[in-house]
């Protein structure tokens, strides 16, 4: 074998055998000796091209029915050896020739698994490619010297550049990058095959009702080289639930862990509308927050956040995922038991909470029990329309002791309140899991008006000062002694104690009927007099912004919703213009100085 050194070497041994003739032909064409295994020899022996078998230098014929083929130090000591002396001299001392070139692609494992119907484990098996993936990885290991191809779209270029003398470096580069991708892809499949069969109960893997929408399927939520960090509990998660629950995860777990305190969200379409921590309601609060008659409440930080949190836009929350920072006790579970809510996610749950939540819609209400100890790795990814995207994950810490110690104004400012460093918190902390560009106002350890996804800054102030006044326009005795008609549900009393504050009442017709069929007594609508009487009253509202405020109307529509403390980044060309109108507002301006956005 030594003496035929001066002939270059190719093995071939491709499943998908398009183009190969005509590669055969080119190769020969520059004088290479063929080696092919199996039905690719084949293939070439009956077009009348030369070529030898792989036991031509093996000296080892082909067993156990093809599953051993190359598998054979002739072959792998010759596409692995390098142009050192050391290499030279083994290969010389057993008789082994270099191999220059590497085509080979693989059994179509992914293919087969999705298009045979009840494909079993055995016959799956026989789709694993060991021979050629062996052949694939060594060749592209050596591709400083051996040009490896995998895939059958490369063989015209390929075959121009050895007409003229030489394959490239960056040629076998970007051959080699592609055989790393082929066989990554391939083992890929194989495992995702398999965890579907040993780990899809849940434990690695788990199938979704649908995707984002219900002609999105089929859908899955996975983890590998690990196991999920959830378990499900009771009903079937789908795709949007997953988004939110574990959006709404990590907010709870950090204000909890930021304030000491037990902390809830309640998520809609992967932003909060409405996230809390358990200060203790007063008796005023319960009424508006429809949990007075909850017995043990006050006794529950729990409840009292999830109160907060779901009380905060009653409206937004309506079929909310909940996320809870504690173990679920029966207050809280009570409360959850008469809401329309999708799921909940939280560390664990009493015996009585999860005997109450598993009853819910029918048996059907999602329950995730969270991992409390789990952490994400440092890098995540997505796929956006076929692109894959991949950051640091944010792991930015905001604390009060930490987050908000440079006021900007005024410059004589005393230290900050501990109730306003406590809002600011749940403020930040908030938009760090809420869709860009968003604006937070918090007050009482709530969130009391959020604006989220909005493409402007002044959008987002004003939706959530909307939100904020509608919020505060509910403890006003009217809305606190509606009259209600027997048998109003709750979301009915919502929408019309919504539409009362928010200054929405129908002027006539049917949409007026309706609405004054809720009750006993038809509260009037608030003059306008009325409303900025009661709205002047709100006062020590924080505010946060996930990024700089560009203009000063931001500041002027924050300031008429009682917002006394601004927490934001800096580093517009107007900030100074801001600042000075903060302070002429008497708002004590923060510099929070990480841009907070979240897509």
């Amino acid at each position: 074998m030594a003496s035929e050194g001066s002939q270059k070497i190719a093995i071939l041994s491709v499943y998908d055998k398009t183009g190969l003739l005509d590669l055969a032909k080119g190769l020969i064409k520059n004088n290479i000796r063929l080696l092919a295994s199996g039905g690719t020899a084949k293939l070439i022996r009956e077009a009348n091209f030369p070529v030898d078998d792989v036991s031509a230098i093996t000296k080892a014929p082909e067993m156990l029915s093809g599953r051993v083929k190359t598998l054979h130090p002739a072959v792998h000591a010759g596409i692995l050896a390098r142009d050192i002396a050391s290499d030279e001299k083994d290969l010389a001392e057993q008789n082994i020739n270099k191999v220059d070139y590497v085509i080979c692609n693989l059994y179509p494992f992914k293919e087969t698994v999705s298009k045979t119907i009840n494909l079993t484990i055995p016959e799956a098996v026989e789709q694993i490619d060991i021979g050629g993936v062996t052949l694939i990885r060594a060749a592209a290991k050596n591709h400083t010297r051996v040009t490896i191809l995998s895939d059958p779209e490369d063989y015209h270029d390929f075959l121009a550049e050895l007409d003229k003398g030489e394959v490239t470096e960056k040629s076998r580069q970007l051959y080699a990058l592609k055989a790393f991708e082929h066989t990554a892809d391939y083992d890929a499949a194989i495992s995702d095959f398999f965890r579907k069969k040993y780990a899809g109960d849940g434990l690695q893997q788990i199938s979704l009702r649908y995707g984002t929408n219900p002609h999105q399927k089929p859908a899955a939520a996975f983890m590998r080289e690990d196991k999920l960090p959830f378990k499900v509990l009771c009903g079937a998660p789908g795709f949007v639930n997953l988004l939110d629950a574990l959006n709404a995860w990590p907010l709870v777990k950090e204000l909890s862990e930021a304030l000491q305190y037990p902390a809830a969200a309640s998520f809609k379409h992967v932003s909060p509308a409405g996230a809390a921590i358990g200060v203790a309601l007063n008796e005023v609060e319960r009424k508006v927050y429809m949990v007075d008659d909850i017995e043990g409440i006050e006794n529950s930080g729990l409840a009292q956040a999830y109160a907060r949190a779901r009380g905060a836009d009653r409206m937004s929350s309506f079929g909310d995922m909940i996320a809870l920072s504690h173990e679920v006790d029966l207050p809280t579970a009570k409360i959850i038991s008469r809401e329309v809510s999708d799921g909940i996610i939280a560390p664990g749950y009493s015996k009585e909470a999860l005997d109450i939540l598993s009853k819910k819609k029918g048996g059907k209400y999602l329950v995730l029990q969270m991992d409390k100890d789990y952490e994400p790795p440092a890098t995540e990814s997505r796929t956006v329309f076929g692109v894959n995207l991949t950051q640091h994950r944010n792991d930015a810490k905001i604390s009060p002791s930490d987050s908000f110690r440079s006021i900007l104004v005024p410059v004589d400012s005393p230290p900050l309140p501990e109730s306003a460093l406590r809002d600011m918190t749940v403020a930040t902390i908030a938009l760090k899991f809420t869709q860009s560009n968003s604006v937070c106002y918090a007050l009482n350890g709530q969130i009391i008006g959020l604006g989220a996804g909005q493409q402007s800054r002044i959008h987002c102030t004003r939706l959530a000062g909307d939100k904020a006044d509608g919020w505060w326009m509910r403890f006003h005795e009217r809305a606190l002694n509606i009259s209600w008609k027997k048998g109003v549900k709750r979301p009915d009393k919502s929408n019309a104690i919504d539409m009362l504050c928010s200054g929405t009442v129908p002027d006539s017709g049917v949409e007026r009927e309706e609405y004054e069929k809720n009750f006993e007594t038809v509260p009037p609508p608030f003059t306008q007099q009325e409303r900025k009487a009661w709205l002047q009253r709100l006062s020590e509202v924080a505010c946060s912004s996930d990024a700089f405020f560009p203009f000063i109307d931001n500041v002027f529509r924050a300031s008429r919703s009682g917002v006394k403390y601004i927490a934001s980044p800096v580093g517009s060309q107007n900030d100074q213009a801001v600042f000075s109108t903060a302070d002429k507002l008497g708002i004590t301006f923060v510099e929070q100085n990480i841009r907070l956005f979240h897509h």
